[in-house]
Parts: C-alpha cells; structure tokens; sequence
C-alpha cells in the first residue's frame, strides 16, 4: 500500500501537541532502524554461542509436535522451488 505524502503530514496535523512529539519521535525510530545493516553470517559466526539452557516450557514445546510441518507439506503450501528436510 502507497501512502502519499500529504496524507502523513494532514493526520500530523490533526494530533494535539503531545502526540505530535511522539509521531516524530516514532517517525525518528522507523528511519533509525531501516538504516541499521543487519548482521551478515560472518559477523553472526563471530559471536559467542549462547549457553543459557532452555526452560521447561522451551522444552515442552521442542517435544511437542504441535504445529509441526513436514518440509513437503511446507514446499506444496507456499510453493517452494526447494527441497527441504
């Protein structure tokens, strides 16, 4: 969906003045983060391996097979070109 300028700023305009500041300060934010570089796999290989054991709801869930798609079932549902597991 295309929002067009003038619709952003019309609907700026209608906030009080307290809510103003918090559009811009969110506005800020969304630049902020679409500007960040995400970690590339090298940069991700590099860090420390994380060694917090799971909880027992993580556990829990890890057994279940709840929710669980086979990597067919997945390939027919969204169309996939690949293999998977």
């Amino acid at each position: 969906m295309v929002v067009r300028k003038d619709d952003l700023h019309s609907l700026i305009e209608r906030l009080q003045e307290p809510d103003q500041q918090t559009a811009f300060d969110f506005l800020q934010y969304l630049i902020e983060r679409s500007e960040r570089k995400p970690l590339s796999w090298e940069e991700i290989d590099r860090q420390e391996p994380d060694d917090e054991p799971l909880t027992e709801e993580e556990l829990r869930q890890l057994k279940s097979d709840a929710g669980y798609v086979s990597g067919e079932a997945a390939k027919r549902e969204f169309g996939l070109q690949v293999d998977l597991p």
